[in-house]
């Protein structure tokens, strides 16, 4: 592809250099160009990729798009671009040269602090049913016809993304279902998507450590809604923040919930240890739901998957087949037990709000002891951790707390603060431990508890790894746990003798 082509549409300042040079590829990694690609300069929370255009030159770099000119003038054979954003350029330019037939394809969008992956694995459900191929972009993965992908970020890069879509539309994929993250939204990833449908499932605290505030971190979802402007957006109406959005979009949306007079809403609710049973009342039918999937935050996940179907035209019938289809989703409320163990529950909650809708969740439909291990990740919104400590104390009969992710951080004092929030308490004695050890945190919440107790292992979820110090280690909650139930037996009294820290009133 010619550079001329390439930078269709993108807003130029200044350039230089031949545009009609034939370009082989796009690269934002110095140390990836190849020769002949175009290197895009971007500006990272730690790096700058302004400091390493020499070396994309050296690796054979044919353009280079930036920010600002390079202060040593480059070779004459390099065509030099200066544009406002790199960000917003480069996922232009990606658009421009992988270019996907987007207006042949459905995308879904979405975005919120929780409940997107469940609610993805839903709409997927439901559109198969209805007959739809689909493609699925998310945090556990990213699949489509029959393949499947690692997800290393919850929505890819603008670079990678193009290709990904590009790879759907050969592969005959109708709808994509698109969890888009406030970091891509903030990083331009998105920014050539036309989204069809958009979906707010609900926001609360998290990722403050990237966008400083509750305020920024609103308006960096509140995008994919104001200003990519999807054609339909579906909002869940009893989230504070879903209530504020319905107002900036002035009731141009259809809405979603469990109070008041939302659009989509449900009636008739039961809920157990066999999942929910409720009746969804659309528009213009009701369904009759019976799904696995356990909690009230999980009911909300149902009413926005019905939320976005039902803006896509899908039937009523196609809706509850695709709700009552889904069986679990991986490291979401996962259940693991064998029989005569206690109740061992997976789950992703790694924000106050996640860990509080869980652990209410189950004290509601579990009536035996609550034991809940759980961490909090290193190098992130160091703020929560006492949240979560105090909401984990009040809402469980045990607290463990130990490791999830420390990254460069001392475990020990991520420990402390999450501690810190059991503490503070004042108004009744908590029994707690700390083990910086997460499998050993996890063999002895399974010892201590009895059959028909919960143990609620939360933080990683899906996660097979463990990232301590700049190494990324092989750690699976779900394997760990089932090798202990299957040995269950003889881990019995493995902690007797332990001595328990208790918090003082």
């Amino acid at each position: 592809m010619k550079i001329k082509d390439l930078i269709k549409d993108v807003e130029v300042l200044q350039l230089s250099g031949d545009l009609e040079k034939e370009i082989k590829g796009i690269s934002y990694d110095s140390r990836k160009t190849r020769k002949g690609d175009i290197f895009v300069a971007l500006r990272g929370t730690f790096l700058d990729g302004h400091s390493f255009i020499y070396d994309a030159i050296d690796n054979g770099a044919s353009g280079l798009v930036v920010e600002e000119i390079p202060v040593i003038k480059t070779r004459k054979d390099i065509c030099l671009i200066k544009v406002k954003d790199t960000r917003k350029a480069l996922s232009r330019m990606a658009l421009n040269f992988f270019n996907p037939a987007l207006s042949k394809m459905s995308i879904i969008g979405i975005t919120g602090t929780n409940g997107k992956t469940t609610t993805s694995y839903l709409i997927e459900s439901i559109l198969s049913r209805a007959g739809k191929k689909t493609g699925v972009i998310g945090t556990i993965n990213y699949r489509f016809c029959g393949k499947i992908f690692d997800a290393p970020v919850t929505t890819p890069g603008s670079l990678e993304l193009m290709q990904i879509l590009k790879q759907m539309e050969e592969g005959g994929v109708t709808d994509i279902i698109m969890e888009v993250s406030s970091h891509s939204l903030a990083q331009e990833r998105v920014a050539d998507c036309p989204f069809k449908i958009g979906v707010f499932t609900n926001m609360t605290r998290d990722h403050l450590d990237y966008h400083g505030s509750i305020e920024e971190y609103f308006r960096a979802k509140a995008r994919l809604f104001l200003e990519y402007q999807p054609l339909h957006s579906a909002i869940n109406a009893d989230d504070p923040m879903g209530k504020r959005l319905i107002k900036e979009l002035k009731g141009n949306c259809i809405t979603y919930g469990l109070k008041g007079d939302a659009d989509i809403r449900a009636q008739d609710i039961k809920m157990d240890t066999n999942g929910i049973r409720a009746i969804i009342l659309l528009p213009d039918k009701s369904i009759e739901v019976s799904s696995p999937l356990i909690g009230t935050f999980n009911l909300y996940n149902i009413l926005a998957s019905a939320a976005a179907c039902y803006c896509l035209g899908i039937d009523a019938g196609s809706i509850e087949r695709g709700i009552n289809a889904l069986k679990g989703v991986p490291g979401r409320m996962q259940i693991l037990q064998n029989g005569h163990s206690p109740y061992v529950i997976v789950d992703y909650a790694h924000t106050p709000d996640a860990l509080l809708n869980v652990l209410k969740s189950i004290r509601s439909i579990f009536k035996k002891r609550l034991i809940t291990v759980f961490g909090c990740g290193g190098d992130r919104d160091r703020g929560k951790r006492r949240d979560m400590g105090e909401i984990a104390a009040r809402y469980s009969d045990i607290v463990i707390i130990t490791s999830d992710n420390p990254r460069s951080e001392d475990p020990y004092h991520i420990m402390q603060e999450i501690e810190d929030g059991i503490k503070q308490m004042k108004e009744q004695d908590i029994k707690y431990l700390l083990e910086v050890d997460r499998r050993k945190a996890i063999e002895q919440a399974i010892a201590m508890a009895h059959r028909g107790d919960v143990v609620l292992v939360a933080g990683k979820g899906h996660e097979n790894y463990q990232i301590i110090g700049d190494k990324k280690l092989p750690f699976d909650d779900k394997q760990i746990i089932r090798d202990i139930l299957h040995l269950n037996d003889k881990n019995q009294g493995y902690c007797k003798g332990h001595i328990w820290k208790v918090s003082q009133r």
